[in-house]
């Protein structure tokens, strides 16, 4: 009977064990370990809203290069409980956040800049106190965090931010990039994860078989364009939308209303301006004493290399969950297009990577037809699956074995859901050794901080490839890239005029056709005061000269006040470039966010209505949950990784057979 109560009890310990396991992993097969949480899904309770983002819009105005985004956040509370909402989202790359408003009825609250902890400190005391209360937080350069305290029910709150960021034509393609999810991040053990990454365990809902979300938030997008240049050539990417041109050189853009899913992907717009030069000039602004510039300088025509370089490629490829389906198949269709660009004499390999790795050969193999083809037999075998072990992989690339005397590429490709920017910055920086690394972001929504960081690192250019559409010519294009730097050797000076502050402080190798820019400060200017920048390229020296005295000849004052704080971010680029974990650069992070108002990894924004609108103080907290970017498989936030009741269970279970075959072994011992 003892024996019979005890099998019993442990086989419900054991079905229970399994559940659990069993649920936290339904919906992988073959994932590693992720900080994404099992997928979303509503548990009914009629008391708590668990969707209090009802929409966000975006308010864009495109003044010449400088493009000025205003996103409105509404935040509505259904059920019948006050809750404290948290929301995860994006931002471009370059965006420079300056201010955050709360509105609630009639009340306007402005917010304001405060060291991170001090922030957090601001909005906690207002949370408990019963008071609305938001906090905007800086996660990485393109991600953020709202948080939104005591919303009650049948209040709705709306949070206004603003932000900016400069425009920089790639072979005379303007493109404005607004991001509208944030993809999920691979974050290795959950289990040891930091206050700093613990922003990666967002929910994410899943697709209804009908194709619609229950975390599909309403997304509204305008745009507004002026130029001093005729438009030409205006198109989005990934979205359908409804241009209305005012006339040559102004139109208002808005979404098509058949675009019904419109937040699981980014929104790209593209345009030309009219003519085959790019519009240089000198743009000058005072602000509290300090005179700022912005210098941008029409890049030198590339010339073919007279001499060829022996050169080695490693293409880097991600198998990984997130990559399943599309991602991998457009990924197969540039690998295709990125081999036919080889000449017979270059040698090449692949390494693919998910929670481990595989490489195609383990020498470095002519690029001949053979081979070739060989390599797209195996990248077409290979189905996704695993985790984005993305730092060993590149440690692994590193170090492997490489044909003597040859300058090497490293190409890789991947959407980039991972939490290890920093890291990877850091080891690509340490290994480049005469080798140069570019990054290929692939889908709807691709980590692009990532991308330029690896780029930016290894000397070399991002790319993005949201579909098979941006495939054709990509190989080409590389190739340019690779053969022929613009300039090399580029330096800025003043002469009748003193200039510091400069970023970036070292300017490198130009590869692509874009201008030059570099930001400022100056002083002590003396009449005909001139800008001279100079470079080497493949004819010999290249030499541009501005003058300060033609300054904001095509500039008006809305675009010029912003010169103080587009130069804050840009030096707080750099800091980011040089900080490691040591937050050796923090103090001066801080100062930079206080003095612009700007939103950094060590400032927040903070908002606190002084009315009390909550006396007892209950709240419920909900994570909005997100949508999964548009071609992402629900294998980039499974979770395998046993709950720690699990544990218990499973130790629980182990203690209970061993006790029973002690029990067993115990009756059998003669007395």
């Amino acid at each position: 009977m003892k024996r019979g109560l005890l099998f019993l009890f442990a086989c419900l310990i054991f079905f229970s064990a399994a559940y659990a396991f069993a649920d936290s992993g339904r919906e992988c097969t073959n994932c590693d370990h992720s900080l994404a949480p099992r997928l979303w899904i509503p548990d009914g309770d009629p008391n708590t809203d668990h969707l209090p983002l009802k929409s966000s819009s975006a308010d864009i105005v495109i003044d010449g290069p400088i493009a000025r985004v205003t996103i409105t956040q509404r935040y509505r509370n259904e059920g019948t409980r006050p809750i404290n909402a948290r929301y995860v989202f994006p931002g471009s790359t370059h965006a420079a956040v300056q201010s955050l408003t709360m509105n609630i009825g009639d009340r306007i609250i402005k917010a304001k800049i405060k060291e991170k902890e001090e922030a957090k400190k601001i909005y906690e005391v207002a949370k408990q106190a019963g008071k609305h209360a938001a906090l905007l937080e800086q996660k990485r350069p393109n991600v953020f965090m709202m948080n939104v305290a005591n919303i009650m029910p049948g209040d709705t709150v709306e949070l206004v931010l603003q932000y900016s960021e400069l425009l920089i034509p790639d072979d005379g393609v303007y493109q404005l990039v607004y991001p509208t999810v944030v993809g999920p991040r691979y974050g290795g053990d959950p289990i040891r994860a930091t206050p700093h990454n613990r922003w990666i365990a967002n929910p994410y809902a899943k697709d209804n078989t009908d194709g619609s979300n229950p975390a599909q938030i309403k997304t509204d997008i305008h745009v507004r364009i002026a130029s001093p240049i005729p438009i030409s050539d205006l198109r989005s990417a990934q979205h359908k939308i409804v241009t209305h041109w005012l006339n040559d050189k102004s139109a208002e853009i808005s979404l098509d209303p058949s675009e019904t899913h419109t937040g699981n992907r980014d929104f790209i717009l593209s345009f030309r301006l009219q003519g085959a030069k790019i519009n240089s000039g000198l743009m000058t602004y005072e602000w509290n004493g300090e005179h700022y510039f912005l210098m941008m300088a029409q890049p030198p025509k590339r010339v073919a290399p007279t001499e060829v370089m022996k050169r080695e490629y490693l293409f880097v490829v991600d198998v990984s969950g997130s990559m399943y389906g599309f991602p991998l198949n457009t990924a197969s269709d540039l690998m295709r297009e990125l081999l036919s660009s080889l000449k017979p004499q270059e040698t090449f390999n692949i390494l693919f990577f998910s929670g481990g790795s595989r490489v195609l050969s383990p020498t470095p193999l002519q690029a001949t037809p053979e081979n070739l083809q060989r390599a797209m037999t195996m990248m077409r075998s290979i189905q996704g699956g695993g985790g984005t072990e993305l730092l060993p992989a590149l440690k692994t690339a590193f170090a492997m074995p490489r044909t003597e005397d040859t300058a090497r590429s490293i190409v890789v490709i991947t959407d980039g859901y991972v939490d290890v920017e920093r890291q990877a910055y850091d080891l690509i920086k340490q290994n480049l050794n005469s080798t140069n690394l570019f990054a290929f972001g692939i889908g709807s929504s691709v980590n692009r901080y990532l991308m330029e960081s690896m780029a930016h690192a290894g000397q070399g250019e991002p790319f993005i490839i949201t579909g098979p559409n941006d495939v054709p010519g990509v190989g080409a294009r590389f190739r340019r890239y690779v053969d022929a730097p613009v300039l090399s050797h580029i330096k800025i000076r003043g002469n009748g005029v003193e200039l510091y502050d400069t970023e970036p402080s070292e300017i490198p190798v130009m590869l692509a056709e874009r201008p030059i820019v570099i930001f400022g400060k100056y002083r002590n200017a003396q009449p005909g005061a001139t800008l001279e920048l100079t470079g080497t390229r493949a004819t010999g020296e290249y030499r541009a000269t501005l003058s300060l005295d033609d300054s904001n000849g095509q500039a008006d004052k809305n675009q010029a006040e912003l010169l103080p704080v587009l130069w804050a971010r840009q030096r707080l680029m750099y800091l980011s470039d040089l900080q490691g974990d040591d937050d050796a650069h923090r103090d001066e992070i801080i100062r930079l966010g206080l003095r612009y108002s700007l939103l950094t990894r060590y400032t927040s924004f903070v908002a606190v209505d002084e009315t009390i609108s909550n006396p007892n103080g209950n709240t419920t907290d909900v994570k909005q949950p997100l949508p999964l970017p548009q071609g992402v498989s629900e294998l980039a936030v499974a979770q395998p990784v046993p709950e720690p009741s699990l544990y218990w269970l499973l130790l629980a279970l182990a203690v209970l057979f061993a006790s029973d075959r002690l029990f067993r072994k115990n009756r059998h011992v003669p007395h």
